[in-house]
């Protein structure tokens, strides 16, 4: 909508330049009559009269319906008004004064070079006072008040609030703007003013802050609230004491921390003291409880040993059958187990004189055996040394085989002195192969 407003705004005014540069054309173009000359020859029909001789005549009526035509977008322009975000207006007219109701942020019709429109901020806003010390960092302004020891004092005072929009046309109209700084800071710090006799040094420091800063809040809401201003919250950051009175406070607070500190610690002490009393008498009590159990203890202890006795002595004596009886029992299993070992040691050396009688029989047949094999082997080897004499020479070979070494000569070979040895070997053989 903005940018309809400023199109309808340029169009005008450039209305208005067109009809105003007519006519300063105009002019221009008789103070040069070359330029005028040639105006006319291209803009009216040829005449025999000079150009100089002609009467000089301003181009109004064509500037005049220019201008007029002018009039239109501006005045639409004019009439179309925005409130921005944050902001509202009210509309003040030339003849009435300011109109009833609020314009809030949007588009709104007013009526041109009648009405005009008055802007508020309806955000929220603070007010801060500071310190003498702070003064030059910052611009804000200092609160001073006295207390109801006639002290002064500084105040570092934030205030919040915010302008009722509905309330707008009673601000513009009977209110001194603007009113940020012409009616909050008198307001607040009257308030305080009022307030701060009602209270020492002292508890306007530490002891009734809140108090007061509550009681202060309310009056600043009250009379700010029927001006249309809305205050939601007063804070007090910070107070500047005397000098004096601040090193004779702190002296004080040093003495009250002191005294303090030595409350805290008697009555620590005093707890100590206590709590080891209660810790001897509960100690004590705990003694007594564990002796009285203790003795209960015993006494159930002697009644469950005589309960115990009563049924073990029973169970003693048959304990004491069954061992005999056990007893018994092993000596006639020794018993017998001893006439069963002798029985099976007699039957052991019976089978052992068996086995040996076997084994002599088996040992003598053996012998008879193998001398009965040893002689039919001999009887053969003497049939096989008659049958073939030379082979007893073949057995003493192989036996001396490792020992001795052989050479193989012809049966008639002479001159060799193994020939008789060899000759005479069958008949020695022969001699002693016959019985």
């Amino acid at each position: 909508m903005l940018f309809i407003k400023y199109l309808f705004t340029t169009a005008g005014f450039g209305l208005l330049f067109a009809a105003a540069g007519v006519l300063l054309f105009d002019l221009y173009l008789f103070l040069r009559p070359s330029l005028r000359r040639e105006a006319a020859s291209i803009t009216e029909e040829p005449s025999h009269e000079p150009a100089e001789r002609r009467p000089f005549t301003l181009r109004w009526r064509l500037a005049a319906h220019l201008a007029a035509l002018a009039l239109l977008p501006l005045l639409i322009g004019l009439s179309i008004q925005v409130v921005p975000s944050g902001r509202a207006g009210v509309r003040v007219s030339q003849l009435g004064g300011t109109l009833p109701g609020t314009l809030y942020p949007g588009v709104h019709w007013t009526v041109p070079l009648m009405e005009r429109l008055e802007l508020f901020n309806i955000r929220d806003q603070v007010y801060s006072t500071s310190l003498q010390q702070d003064l030059k960092k910052t611009a804000t302004q200092t609160l001073r008040v006295q207390t109801k020891e006639g002290l002064g004092i500084a105040l570092a005072v934030t205030v919040r609030y915010r302008l009722d929009p509905s309330k707008l046309p009673y601000l513009s109209s009977n209110l001194p703007q603007p009113v940020e700084d012409e009616l909050v800071p008198p307001t607040i710090s009257s308030a305080f003013r009022e307030a701060a006799p009602n209270y020492t040094v002292r508890e306007v420091f530490a002891g009734r802050r809140e108090q007061m800063v509550r009681a202060v809040a309310g009056v600043i809401a009250q009379k700010l609230a029927a001006d249309g201003i809305v205050v939601k919250e007063v804070l007090l950051r910070d107070i500047e004491l005397p000098a004096e009175y601040a090193k004779g406070l702190e002296g004080l607070l040093l003495k009250e921390q002191e005294n303090e500190r030595m409350s805290v610690e008697l009555e620590l002490k005093q707890k100590m003291v206590k709590e080891a009393d209660l810790e001897a008498e509960a100690q004590k009590a705990r003694d007594v409880k564990a002796a009285e159990a203790r003795a209960e203890v015993t006494v159930l202890e002697a009644k469950a040993q005589a309960d115990a006795m009563q049924h073990t002595l029973p169970l003693k004596e048959k304990q004491i059958q069954q061992s005999r009886l056990e007893a018994e029992a092993r000596k006639e299993s020794t018993l017998l187990n001893a006439q069963a070992m002798a029985e099976a040691k007699i039957i052991d050396s019976k089978a052992e004189l068996e086995k040996r009688k076997l084994t002599t029989e088996g040992e003598s047949d053996r012998i008879r055996r193998v001398a009965e094999a040893d002689s039919e082997r001999l009887r053969l080897e003497a049939d096989v040394l008659k049958q073939n004499p030379l082979l007893i020479q073949k057995i003493i070979a192989e036996k001396l085989s490792d020992k001795v070494q052989i050479m193989m000569v012809p049966n008639d070979g002479k001159f060799f002195f193994a020939n008789d040895v060899l000759k005479g070997m069958p008949m020695t053989t022969a001699a002693a192969t016959t019985p």
